[in-house]
């Protein structure tokens, strides 16, 4: 069963997050906490939203997206962000659950695109994405700012301005 998330999976969500950058070697990287995750799904303006897998009461899995948007095609879309199954419920189907269910999201809305990323060494990952017909976009790279590299850029804004 896939639905979206409440408050009450907020810890289950912060423990999968947990779990998904272990996988990825960047567990020390997680400086998210339950409150923050709150705020962000269910404050007074919600910025990500986020669905579950769950075997009756157990949740199995989670998908944490957002809205992205266009220039191009002038629509908006879907950017997955973060997917995780736990290792022991992996091959019943969950994965492709959650994302059949955002590819539903994307077309009742008229959305163009449904987009994430994938570490280049994660291949079961991405042998599994492939097979739902996603395909990688090879001409791109993805550039990020945090940290002590965005405070200095953010420091400078306003500094060529009259």
């Amino acid at each position: 069963m896939i639905r979206p998330a409440t408050p009450d999976d907020v810890p289950a969500i912060i423990d999968m997050i947990r779990g998904l950058a272990e996988y990825e070697k960047a567990l020390d990287e997680v400086e998210t906490t339950a409150d923050r995750l709150h705020e962000a799904l269910f404050g007074p303006s919600p910025s990500v939203f986020c669905h579950i897998a769950a075997d009756g009461e157990q949740v199995a899995g989670f998908a944490l997206w957002f809205v992205s948007y266009s220039t191009w095609l002038g629509r908006h879309g879907i950017y997955l962000e973060d997917l995780y199954v736990h290792p022991d419920r992996r091959g019943g189907g969950h994965g492709r659950d959650l994302l059949a269910e955002l590819a539903r999201i994307c077309v009742e809305r008229g959305y163009g695109r449904f987009e994430w990323s994938v570490l280049d060494w994660n291949t079961p990952s991405i042998a599994f994405y492939r097979s739902l017909g996603a395909e990688p976009l090879e001409e791109w790279d993805r550039y990020r700012l945090t940290g002590p590299a965005l405070e200095r850029l953010a420091a400078t804004a306003g500094e060529r301005r009259g």
